[in-house]
């Protein structure tokens, strides 16, 4: 295995460093690291870039240093000399990826459980560098991730799709990795992103879309080098790659007639894949594979199920430790809207539940957070608290594909929180760690929301969606609002800047769900866009994208008692929650009943009125936005500022839109006026 040389190629000119510019901050530290190995070899070209960029000197030998890098199994050897008077026993029993930040007499020592852990404790170090409180702070800090798989997928295509694009799902220009139908030549880009994504802590990535096409196919056997290219990269970060395949890649690039996983030719095909992959890539991290779902190949051609599917690929990549991303992402896309009875957000859990137990051990069951589609807001999913004999993956999206598509200020950090923190046993019960999602799940995953642009993401504010993700899937207990100002303060340096825009993104979700779909309802997008409202875009669709709204009324019945049952999917004490009415949360409550318009919610406020009101108060909490930009933009550097202001102007026109439509489409629905008499359109 090898890694590129370091240091990295310099950064384009023109492009962002986002969170992590040269220097955080000009100084006279002395810094040494003591250790050796590939990603202590990182660590040394971060000092080198830090200290060459004047934040200090690194120093070697016997020389005094106020912040010396080590590892765990150096620390009894320097403890009489670089950590003496550091409490060096605390640091003792870290995790591979843990780090220990140990503080004495103005003196800082980070420690790593390995080299890995040292870099990941080496970028906390970092970020406590720019806002001023590395030297602060207790004696002894112990950190380790609370879940040991932290992914990315990126939903790239290697040539330009005819209707999805370059990037599935993508609001970022082209694909980092991949330009006219070929990797790109220049990688230099990729080696800042692997940099990125490491300060965060997020230890592996999907290089290819779900949606698997004949060309990126390929990228398993004849362009097999493209991947070893993008794996030194990302190895250099301590980050495993992964490649999404096709199910039927026997047939498509081995010539076989079937891909039934019970077929031994189609299992031996598999096993000598993996093994020439495995010859190239000793660290591959395995397949991420979409199967049986809008369209794709799967197990269910040939009569077989899901764990029969995962399970032939498991056993592929097995000999080698490598791991199977099956995603729960199916359901029936050719559903009759005329029929209540068929409810898709019952899918995964009707398909997946009853194999429960039956998965192998190197296969891990991919669900979406919510039992629907990554709407602003939706119940979390069922399946996460019903498989003990599962291992599990919570997938989020940080690609703004239904909250705005990075032309809308949105910070997710608070919605993933929520989820993360969801207890299947209530919070009145208490379940502890254990019956939190966050204790449910071996892995937390995101769909990337990052591109070929020069900010990264789109939107320059879109970069702090991808740092929260990073760092809640380190530690879900962090609080939103204090991994913003993290994310704040390590990428603008003009403090009045770094408060304005906390105060911007801070309550963005929830202005961003005000004045869209209401109540958990979700939908209401423009078909296969999914931007801009259309409030009965997918009403009559396929898709089991549905509102029911009529003149008297508004939600999709899911009760047991009279809906579609799904209620009953959850456990106590969630799913006599969910089932009544007086105990069912406001904000989802269209998802699980279909009311009156002039229902009376928890707040008081009946249902029409929520509309009307928190519609009027979206936009009006946009235009504050707007204006508050304008009053600092000229703090920001001038290609941030003028994208930013681009972007609201269009947050601005769309959320007007989207009032205007919806107050003016439930108006009419309902009959029932504005109590306050702001103007709606006839």
């Amino acid at each position: 295995m090898t890694s590129q040389n370091y240091p990295w190629p310099a950064l384009p000119s023109g492009a962002d460093p986002a969170w992590l510019p040269p220097a955080p901050e000009r100084g006279s530290l002395r810094l040494k690291l003591a250790g050796v190995g590939p990603l202590i070899d990182t660590v040394r070209a971060e000092l080198a870039e830090l200290t060459g960029a004047g934040a200090g000197q690194l120093v070697d030998g016997t020389a005094e240093a106020d912040v010396v890098f080590t590892t765990a199994d150096r620390a009894d050897e320097l403890a009489s000399g670089d950590l003496a008077g550091f409490d060096v026993e605390s640091a003792e029993g870290l995790s591979q990826e843990g780090f220990a930040v140990l503080r004495q007499a103005g003196r800082v020592a980070v420690v790593g459980g390995s080299d890995r852990g040292l870099l990941y404790g080496y970028h906390h170090w970092r970020r406590q560098l720019r806002n001023g409180t590395a030297a602060d702070g207790p004696e002894a800090e112990i950190h380790a991730p609370a879940t040991a798989i932290r992914m990315l997928n990126h939903w790239d295509n290697m040539a330009v799709h005819p209707v999805m694009g370059q990037v599935e799902r993508g609001y970022s220009g082209g694909s980092l990795f991949y330009a006219d139908g070929a990797l790109r030549e220049d990688l230099t880009r990729v080696h800042h992103y692997a940099r990125l994504l490491a300060s965060t802590g997020i230890n592996r990535v999907a290089l290819n879309n779900v949606n698997v096409g004949p060309l990126e196919a390929t990228l398993l056997t004849e362009r097999l080098g493209d991947v070893v290219r993008l794996a030194e990269i990302f190895r250099a970060q301590g980050i495993a790659v992964h490649l999404s395949v096709n199910f039927s890649s026997p047939m498509l690039l081995g010539g076989l007639p079937s891909a039934d996983p019970a077929d031994p030719d189609v299992a031996q095909w598999w096993s000598r894949t993996a093994d020439a992959i495995y010859a190239e890539i000793p660290d591959f991290g395995g397949f991420l594979v979409k199967a049986d779902s809008e369209g794709q190949p799967g197990p269910y051609r040939y009569g077989r199920d899901h764990a029969e599917g995962a399970n032939m690929l498991a056993r592929a990549v097995a000999p080698h430790g490598g791991l199977v991303f099956w995603r729960a992402f199916v359901y029936n896309h050719q559903q009759d809207w005329r029929d209540r009875s068929t409810d898709r957000a019952r899918a995964a859990f009707d398909h997946f539940v009853p194999l429960d137990g039956g998965f192998d051990e190197n296969v891990i069951l991919q669900v979406k957070y919510g039992p629907m589609d990554f709407q602003v807001r939706e119940p979390v999913s069922p399946v996460i608290g019903a498989m003990p004999g599962t291992r599990l993956a919570a997938e989020f999206q940080v690609t703004q594909e239904y909250t705005g598509q990075q032309k809308h200020a949105c910070y997710l950090a608070p919605l993933w929180s929520q989820v993360l923190g969801f207890d299947f046993e209530g919070e009145d019960v208490g379940g502890g760690e254990s019956r939190r999602v966050s204790g449910l799940v071996d892995a937390v995953v995101a769909v990337s929301n990052v591109g070929a642009d020069e900010h990264w993401c789109g939107h320059p504010f879109a970069q702090a969606n991808l740092f929260a993700f990073g760092r809640l899937a380190w530690d879900p207990a962090l609080a939103p609002e204090d991994i913003l100002r993290e994310w704040v303060q390590s990428t603008y340096d003009d403090v009045e800047l770094r408060d304005v825009v906390v105060e911007l993104l801070r309550d963005s979700w929830q202005t961003y769900e005000d004045y869209t779909a209401p109540l958990g309802v979700g939908w209401m997008v423009r078909p296969g866009q999914h931007y801009g409202p259309d409030v009965d875009g997918y009403e009559y669709t396929p898709w089991g994208t549905y509102h029911f709204a009529d003149r008297e009324g508004i939600g999709v019945d899911r009760t047991v008692a009279t809906g579609t049952g799904f209620t009953g999917q959850y456990p106590l004490p969630w799913a006599a929650r969910y089932e009544q009415l007086d105990s069912c949360p406001d904000e989802l409550l269209l998802f699980f009943h279909h009311v009156p318009y002039t229902h009376r919610l928890g707040s008081g406020e009946t249902v029409i009125q929520h509309i009307y009101d928190t519609h009027f108060a979206g936009v009006e909490r946009v235009e504050e936005m707007v204006a508050a930009w304008e009053t600092v933009r000229h703090r920001a550097p001038a290609p941030v500022a003028q994208r930013v202001s681009e972007r609201f102007a269009e947050q601005l026109r769309s959320a007007v839109e989207w009032r205007d439509q919806l107050t003016t489409y439930f108006s009419r629905k309902s009959g029932v006026a504005d109590e306050h008499g702001r103007h709606i359109h006839p």
